[in-house]
């Protein structure tokens, strides 16, 4: 198997990949502009929550956050024509990282996707054909790579899949009552709506997507089945993408695709004037210390982190810990809401806080029911009471239920959120767990 890790092959698919990557970095970026996700998010707000410890990165003044994602766009194009590689995907996956660690409100998983890949895709050498870079600088080109720049792509694609899969084992995902839900308030054509939200419709949305999620990577592995895994792929994604709106998500699982099939293939698809080669042709660099010391470690890390939360007391699904980075997708929707009690503790007056004028309407229903933000917001409110001369506590009263289920107390009433430390690694004792959720 080593042997096989450092032969080289045609870098076509990489290259085409690369290709793809940099349109669709450009597309989604500039596509949140057009889509009002940039204003929604970055511009009509007081403040977004950041990842925990990272409050620092808050969006830039005024219409800074317009320029911030057009440079953003042109950075996209450039890595799509290979320009300046390593500079143009470094400065991207900065600023991207910049973006997904800015705001959760609008947290989706592919925004973590999308980072990951942009880190792989900067170690790897797809800037040696059919770019700028090797048009100005011929030294660097090359008709091949390691065979593992491809196996790499493909254990992070199947990464994702799996623990999608593993996710999706447990009551409300096998019984279709978060499809249905899903479906119920995603599909406005009322035809469409009438026949999806039928018992055996739902049903079958939820038992082909765990089927789609466990077999799509084996097999695309099996010269046998991979056309037809990919037409399955090619129909899933554009269903998803027609109904859930999800962005470029479904484009962007679909350009994998390109690692799986024969690197040959490819090259007679999207490089028809490329040279024919063959691993006796060329040598080429094998990379050995940047898969040995990088990459090794990182697929480490991505099998580890999806399954903190199993070491976590407490039902991910109602206490959210350990939720992100673990590829829980589209799994549950929350309902419910949050109250604050702020007490002057000099004088235990108690103050109206009024939450709306701080917040827009997608950041409460974001915030309300879900206990990392709700303790971002306390500090906040504590910060801001500290600032006028004031020292308060913080409670919040709060109900939550998933999936539709009856409301229950999500976090302790009688804590003061202001005070109350924030625990990455294990359970915070105020967020309240019930009999089924011990």
């Amino acid at each position: 198997m080593k042997p096989r890790l450092f032969q080289q092959i045609d870098n076509s698919p990489l290259i085409i990949f690369r290709i793809f990557f940099g349109f669709l970095l450009a597309c989604e970026t500039i596509g949140a502009i057009f889509t009002g996700w940039v204003k929604e998010n970055f511009i009509d707000v007081q403040f977004t929550f950041s990842h925990i410890g990272m409050d620092w990165l808050q969006p830039l003044p005024g219409y800074g956050m317009y320029f911030y994602f057009i440079s953003m766009g042109i950075l996209g194009l450039l890595v799509m024509l290979g320009y300046k590689y390593r500079w143009t995907l470094g400065t991207f996956t900065i600023m991207w990282a910049g973006v997904y660690f800015m705001q959760k409100t609008s947290y989706n998983n592919h925004y973590y996707l999308l980072l990951l890949v942009c880190i792989i895709m900067w170690f790897l050498p797809a800037n040696t054909y059919a770019s700028l870079d090797a048009k100005q600088n011929p030294n660097i080109k090359s008709l091949t790579m390691p065979a593992w720049c491809s196996w790499v792509m493909i254990a992070q694609v199947a990464i994702v899949y799996f623990f999608a899969t593993i996710a999706k084992f447990y009551p409300d995902w096998l019984d279709g009552t978060f499809t249905k839900n899903l479906l119920d308030r995603s599909v406005k054509n009322e035809t469409l709506h009438d026949i999806f939200t039928q018992k055996w419709f739902y049903l079958f949305i939820a038992y082909a997507g765990i089927a789609f999620d466990l077999l799509i990577v084996p097999l695309l592995l099996f010269k046998k089945t991979r056309t037809w895994a990919f037409i399955a792929s090619l129909i899933f994604h554009i269903f998803n993408s027609i109904t859930l709106q999800i962005g470029i998500f479904p484009y962007f699982a679909l350009s994998f695709a390109v690692f799986f099939y024969p690197p040959e293939k490819m090259r007679s698809l999207f490089f028809k004037k490329k040279p024919q080669i063959t691993t006796l042709q060329e040598t080429g660099k094998d990379y050995k210390s940047t898969l040995y010391y990088f990459f090794i470690p990182y697929l480490i890390i991505q099998l580890l982190l999806p399954v903190r939360h199993h070491f976590i007391k407490g039902d991910v699904f109602w206490t959210e810990e350990g939720h992100r980075l673990s590829w829980r997708m589209m799994l549950r929707t929350r309902n419910g809401y949050t109250r604050f009690k702020v007490v002057d503790k000099n004088t235990n007056e108690t103050i109206v806080y009024n939450i709306n004028s701080k917040l827009t309407p997608k950041q409460f229903n974001s915030m309300r029911t879900k206990p990392d933000m709700i303790w971002q917001f306390a500090q906040r409110i504590k910060k801001e009471f500290k600032e006028a001369g004031r020292d308060v506590a913080v409670y919040a009263s709060t109900s939550a239920g998933v999936n539709g289920a009856p409301m229950k107390k999500l976090i302790d009433p009688d804590v003061d959120l202001g005070e109350a430390k924030w625990d990455y690694f294990f359970h915070n004792e105020w967020i309240l767990l019930h009999e089924d959720q011990q």
